[in-house]
């Protein structure tokens, strides 16, 4: 049951009162952006599901008899809005975390996918305002960080979508078993089963998804400096210096991706460190959980102007070492994630 303000701004909007529905929706649209980026896997995608899904609330606000929070009535709608946009397509993937083959590092990458398989990122910003663990319930099993890292994207986009849907409302946003299954039209038991057998998938497919997101470290800024440097000046040496051992570089939309400190490091120095770009690296915001950089190349048309080439967020493990580097080969990257198309050149 709504309590104190939210139970007026109810009664208001039952009148008809969009400012009041506008009011009482405002503190739950970053989280219902967050779902949805879940279920969809495209920022874009997200963004219309939620304006969707606010059309269909404010439709049916008369209608809302407040048997559950107004949080989790916009989750049930959003959720089933998601599950519509879903239909027969094709699950989104990121090339290292799909299961195919690692390329040859001394062969060209090839032409990249035209159409949108791949995951995309979004900038915490976009979503979360609070510290790094309270924007979720504090029932839910998963931290934000991890909730939204693309590692985790990647294992639940193995899911069917009732099933993505199931775990991530009873893992991420807390919810009980009843309350998804009045969300979505099932039983209580076919929703226990569709999560156990969600969490029996992602255990065989992708078993550290359990694992928590790791909590940035003062060091890191070194790290991610050294990385930075190497882009800078075309080093391959000292970019692969930042690598553990079995380190990945995955940089969609091209499906070629690089397993390993010697591939990474072949591949950049024989197929981007030898054209001599003059790239300028900058430290972006927090971006599916992780830290990120933006990379910056010339512009031909511009002299003295650099543009967005692409943004790297970074996986780094428990010793400070670069676990996966995932590059988002687009401008649109850099700029969702709140930093300029263009800057001048140092």
């Amino acid at each position: 049951m709504e309590q104190g303000g939210d139970a007026a701004l109810l009664e208001a909007v039952r009148a008809g009162d969009r400012g009041a529905f506008d009011a009482l929706v405002r503190p739950h649209r970053g989280r219902l952006l967050a779902h949805c980026y879940r279920m969809l896997g495209a920022a874009g995608e997200a963004d219309d599901a939620v304006q969707e899904s606010l059309v269909r609330a404010w439709r049916h606000a008369g209608a809302f008899e407040g048997r559950s929070s107004f949080r989790s009535w916009l989750y049930a709608i959003a959720t089933r809005v998601c599950l519509d946009h879903l239909g027969d397509r094709p699950a989104r993937r990121y090339p290292s975390l799909d299961h195919s083959a690692p390329a040859d590092p001394s062969a060209p990458p090839g032409d990249p996918l035209a159409d949108p398989v791949w995951l995309d990122p979004l900038g915490d910003a976009a979503w979360c305002d609070g510290p790094l663990d309270a924007c979720e319930s504090p029932e839910a099993k998963l931290t934000r960080g991890q909730s939204v890292a693309i590692a985790f994207l990647a294992a639940i986009h193995l899911l069917p979508g009732t099933q993505r849907a199931a775990l991530l409302l009873v893992e991420v946003a807390g919810w009980s078993a009843a309350e998804v299954a009045d969300a979505l039209g099932l039983t209580v038991p076919a929703v226990n089963s569709a999560v156990q057998r969600a969490r029996a998938t992602l255990d065989e497919r992708a078993p550290a998804w359990r694992k928590g997101a790791r909590a940035p470290r003062s060091a890191d800024a070194d790290v991610l400096g050294r990385y930075a440097r190497a882009w800078s000046t075309n080093d391959a040496a000292l970019l692969a210096a930042t690598l553990r051992d079995d380190a990945t570089l995955a940089m969609p939309p091209s499906p070629a991706w690089y397993a390993g400190r010697a591939a990474v490091e072949g591949f950049l120095r024989g197929f981007v460190f030898a054209m001599g770009v003059p790239f300028e690296m900058v430290a972006g915001p927090s971006v599916n959980g992780a830290p990120s950089l933006a990379l910056y190349a010339p512009d031909r048309n511009e002299p003295g102007l650099l543009r967005a080439h692409s943004l790297h967020v970074m996986e780094l493990d428990d010793a400070g070492a670069i676990a996966a580097i995932r590059v988002f080969m687009e401008e649109g990257a850099v700029v969702r994630a709140g930093l300029a198309a263009t800057r001048a050149r140092s």
